[in-house]
């Protein structure tokens, strides 16, 4: 699902790649362990360096990585990833693991191909899956069907289940709604962005009744072309607000909790959606980087970042499909990532085979 065109990649390598060259010490880029790069690589700078591991996790038989889509973990620190298995297959759209890469379990057959967007929230005492499927396997594997959001428990049984907010009188046919990815609200609510769908951003009360809706295609403020992750930015010092990864129009969005446009931040190319701890706001880009940002949102690093290799990567989207091709300590297409409470970050990309990366914090 990319609307990127090759006037879009030119102009973002031509305005980022030599800017980030010239501003960037040697330090910030990836330091081999050793010349045959069978050792994992080191990559970042100062209080951000990180040991990069990848194809993290022992898969078992029967799920077989396909596009890793999302990830996220509880606060006994299991890990769950989504990934988007074909249709009418009997392969779960859902695993979990422990921090080790131990196999726990998995669930969503029901879901393959459409699982995409995961988080989890603490409701009480209880911890609740969220997830975003961008299309429905029907179980007698005729046509997909829309797309839906679904609460669950952390084993996957199922609370609640919204399909295509036909109240907002947005939708022609349900078929257009293809969520991606969810936000929190404060008040116990949430939001939803149809990324795939309709460029807009549906809101929700904590019963899971609809509220509004905010967005539309465009590429003025307050409008979208793939509002592909939404997140509560609640960083402290911060006034909580809604911001927005509105990855074709290569840019952040930020917004009121009703969706009034705010401001817009650069220094993105493709963002995917987001994560925070403390003052840091993590940004998986699907343009080969992870960023993290500081308070200020101000560029920290760009983990993984080489102009050269970006080029590469860009050009067809090609490298997806060859990990023959892929270097230890650089990312191919990072579609969404997270910190575990020590400050580790877990990455899972877009490519064809699948892949986990689990980036140990060194400093």
């Amino acid at each position: 699902m990319l609307e990127k065109t090759e006037s879009h990649r030119r102009k973002f390598l031509k305005t980022t790649g030599a800017a980030a060259a010239t501003a960037l010490s040697p330090s910030f880029f990836v330091h081999a362990s050793d010349k045959s790069g069978s050792r994992p690589a080191v990559i970042g700078s100062g209080e951000f360096t990180y040991e990069c591991h990848h194809n993290w996790g022992e898969i078992p038989r029967h799920i077989r990585w396909h596009a890793t889509h999302g990830v996220a973990i509880d606060a006994a620190g299991l890990i769950y990833i989504t990934h988007r298995a074909p249709f009418n297959t009997n392969i779960d759209t859902v695993a979990i693991f422990e921090p080790t890469g131990r196999f726990v379990r998995s669930f969503g057959a029901q879901w393959n191909f459409g699982g995409h967007g995961i988080d989890i929230r603490k409701e009480g005492s209880e911890e609740f899956l969220y997830l975003a499927i961008t299309t429905t396997k029907p179980p007698d594997g005729s046509q997909p069907r829309p797309g839906l959001v679904t609460k669950t428990t952390l084993k996957g049984e199922k609370v609640w289940e919204l399909p295509c907010p036909q109240e907002s009188k947005l939708y022609d046919a349900p078929e257009n709604y293809s969520p991606t990815n969810i936000a929190f609200a404060v008040d116990g609510g949430f939001y939803v962005a149809d990324g795939y769908g309709s460029n807009y951003i549906h809101q929700y009360d904590k019963d899971a009744r609809y509220l509004r809706s905010f967005g539309g295609t465009g590429d003025e403020p307050g409008k979208f072309k793939t509002p592909h992750g939404i997140w509560l930015d609640d960083r402290p010092g911060r006034e909580p607000l809604l911001i927005v990864a509105d990855r074709a129009n290569a840019r952040l969005q930020y917004l009121t909790l009703e969706g009034r446009p705010l401001n817009i931040v650069g220094n993105v190319s493709f963002p995917a959606h987001f994560d925070i701890q403390g003052t840091k706001l993590l940004i998986p880009d699907l343009h080969a980087r992870l960023s993290i940002f500081d308070q200020d949102n101000n560029v920290a690093i760009h983990l993984g970042y080489d102009p050269n290799w970006t080029e590469q990567v860009l050009e067809g989207f090609k490298m997806r499909e060859q990990p023959e091709r892929w270097q230890n300590g650089k990312f191919v297409h990072p579609h969404d990532a997270c910190f575990d409470a020590q400050g580790n970050i877990y990455v899972v990309e877009w490519v064809a085979t699948g892949r986990v990366s689990f980036l140990k914090k060194l400093a």
